[in-house]
């Protein structure tokens, strides 16, 4: 029998009601009202009872939407509430959290085909689950872990905005992380190895990452407005953290730098990479980095399947223990090793740290500048 509770902490009240198993379910009806709440339990029963169709549950409530509320209840589908939380979050979240999250919504409804008109209301965990698993056969378990946990946001957006009832996202579980890869820092050999086998902008670009030890996207959007020569410093917004950068220029950098600056006085600095960034994202940069790895002898190439049948290019691939995120790893590990505070060496990286926080609140550029100068030379 349907019945109507108040729950601690919470100001609607909850139903209770009894599944065909003839287990009991308990949620929220999200109404103020006692009646109201009544008659949302009592139909909340009689759909399941029934064993109504989604249709026909979705025209059953829609119609007592109407009559608690006076107007129709909100209809979307996933596509059309996707595109809407996006435009939302362009406002809310850093440029590489909303991308992550397009990137996310993107593929889940790619791989949800058809489905992805219907009402939102109407996905389930298990579809969620099979969109999971495919994720799985081709990607980390921390990346098909964090798209997860995009979807379980949008879903829970949509439950906050009253279209949903439930987060079918938030029934799914996420993998489990067992894969750990231990990356190595670079030796200067290897460096200059590495410095060799690259040709034109990635020159730059490797020693952007070893002596700034930033992120491979935030050196391919550095734009020459950015870059003061004269004062030997390049200023930066972090994409993943937002952190306002100023970080000293050291020698090896600023010669290349002074060598291929031109007449442009704001656009990328490194065009052509930038190009590539803006056309394909992140993946075909990583495996540009990779392939000068395997001229330095130092990776093996990866085998791509073109044939019809298999994995094919988004087979999964092996991380190795040398990545472009090695560069930023030895970066801080010079500084350390030059005698460079640890609060200076995060301000050059750009860690946040709560240590950092409370016990120096900011590194000067004199300290910055003389702390690169520290650092070995490579070219």
């Amino acid at each position: 029998m349907a019945s109507i509770h108040k729950r601690q902490n919470s100001p609607f009240w909850w139903g209770a009601f009894t599944l065909p198993s003839g287990k009991r379910a308990f949620r929220s009806t999200k109404c103020l009202k006692r009646g109201d709440a009544l008659k949302v339990c009592i139909a909340w029963e009689s759909a399941a009872q029934s064993r109504s169709t989604d249709a026909q549950i979705r025209r059953v409530f829609s119609d007592l939407h109407r009559a608690i509320h006076g107007r129709a209840m909100e209809l979307a589908s996933v596509a059309s509430y996707a595109e809407q939380w996006l435009k939302r979050k362009t406002g809310e979240t850093a440029k590489a959290t909303l991308a992550a999250y397009t990137r996310a919504s993107q593929d889940f409804i790619r791989f949800i085909g058809d489905r992805a008109h219907s009402d939102i209301a109407s996905i389930t965990p298990a579809e969620i689950a099979a969109c999971r698993d495919s994720w799985a056969a081709t990607g980390a378990p921390k990346t098909v872990n964090n798209k997860l946990k995009a979807i379980r946001v949008m879903f829970q957006n949509a439950w906050r905005d009253g279209i949903i009832v439930e987060n079918p996202a938030a029934k799914v579980p996420t993998l489990k992380e067992t894969e750990k890869t231990t990356r190595r820092l670079f030796t200067v050999a290897e460096l200059k190895k590495i410095l060799g086998a690259a040709k034109g902008e990635w020159q730059g670009v490797i020693l952007a990452g070893l002596y700034t030890g930033q992120r491979l996207g935030d050196i391919v959007r550095l734009r020459w407005n950015q870059v003061d020569l004269v004062e030997k410093q390049i200023s930066l917004t972090t994409s993943k953290t937002g952190r306002r950068q100023i970080i000293p220029i050291a020698e090896p950098l600023l010669a290349w730098l002074n060598d291929h600056a031109g007449d442009e006085a704001t656009g990328p600095v490194f065009s052509k990479l930038h190009g590539m960034l803006e056309r394909g994202g992140s993946s075909p940069l990583s495996q540009d980095f990779h392939d000068i790895l395997v001229t330095a002898g130092m990776a093996t190439e990866r085998e791509i399947n073109r044939d019809k049948t298999g994995p094919g290019r988004r087979a999964r691939r092996p991380r190795g223990e040398l990545t472009f995120h090695s560069l930023r790893h030895t970066a801080t590990s010079w500084l350390k090793a030059a005698g460079v505070s640890e609060a200076v060496a995060r301000d050059i990286i750009g860690h946040d740290s709560a240590e950092v926080s409370r016990h120096y609140t900011h590194a000067s550029e004199s300290d910055k500048a003389a702390a690169v100068a520290r650092l070995p030379k490579v070219s």
